[in-house]
């Protein structure tokens, strides 16, 4: 039996017909990307078939590529919309933390929330595609590396202002803390994804918190206690 088509809304008073058919197109475009991002997170991005994509939405596979123009085109807007949701889900929040150390253990906190709360059915979205495309030149692998740096930065940037706060010590590398961090957070999320151990979480943090608490000062705030229960 055919699927009803919605009823089409009537334009709002003063609202160009081009504009509304830019704003049904846009909504649509995002109600795409936000399945293709679910089926990527456990498919791959080449997993992310259109004929999978259609399927699931229930349109045509022209009707897929009128809004991407190519496979390729679809698997850089599965990448942005990602990092919609990762800057929104991980980042925004913890930018309303204090600066310093506050900042960084919830911008460190927060990423371990979003792996394990499956904001991605697959886990982390980007750790996923990073090895995926790591070993593979061209404008995907180029876009996710960029996208990490930015987190990479992210990650130092805190370094750097919690030590200039005075929350830190002085001499505590930028670098090689954001690396640690970022470390950490991906082991919690492999050991998650493969294993499927829950506690690799608390122990992420509790090895996060162990590393800040070795490179605090006397002035520093209070971190949280520990997460993890020794067996």
């Amino acid at each position: 039996m055919p699927t009803a088509r919605p009823r089409a809304l009537p334009p709002e008073p003063g609202q160009p017909p081009d504009d509304l058919r830019r704003a049904r197109g846009e909504r649509r475009r995002q109600a795409i990307l936000s399945v293709a991002v679910d089926l990527a997170s456990t498919h791959g991005l080449e997993g992310l078939s259109v004929g999978l994509l259609a399927s699931k939405l229930r349109m045509s596979k022209s009707g897929l590529f009128a809004h991407f123009g190519s496979m390729e085109g679809l698997q850089l807007a599965v990448v942005e919309a990602a990092r919609d949701v990762f800057v929104e889900t991980v980042v925004r929040p913890a930018l309303a933390a204090p600066r310093g150390l506050p900042r960084l253990w919830a911008l460190a906190d927060g990423w371990l929330a979003y792996a394990e709360r499956k904001v991605f059915r697959g886990g982390c979205f980007f750790a996923s595609a990073s090895m995926e495309f790591d070993s593979r030149p061209g404008p995907i692998r180029d876009r996710i590396a960029a996208i990490m740096r930015e987190w990479i930065g992210a990650l130092r940037t805190a370094v750097e202002k919690a030590v200039a706060e005075g929350h830190l010590a002085r001499g505590t590398r930028a670098d090689l803390l954001a690396f640690e961090l970022h470390a950490l957070s991906m082991e919690a999320n492999w050991s998650f994804q493969l294993f499927r151990d829950a506690g690799a979480f608390p122990l992420a943090r509790d090895a996060i918190l162990a590393r800040l608490r070795a490179a605090a000062t006397r002035a520093a705030p209070r971190l949280p206690a520990a997460a993890a229960t020794p067996a």
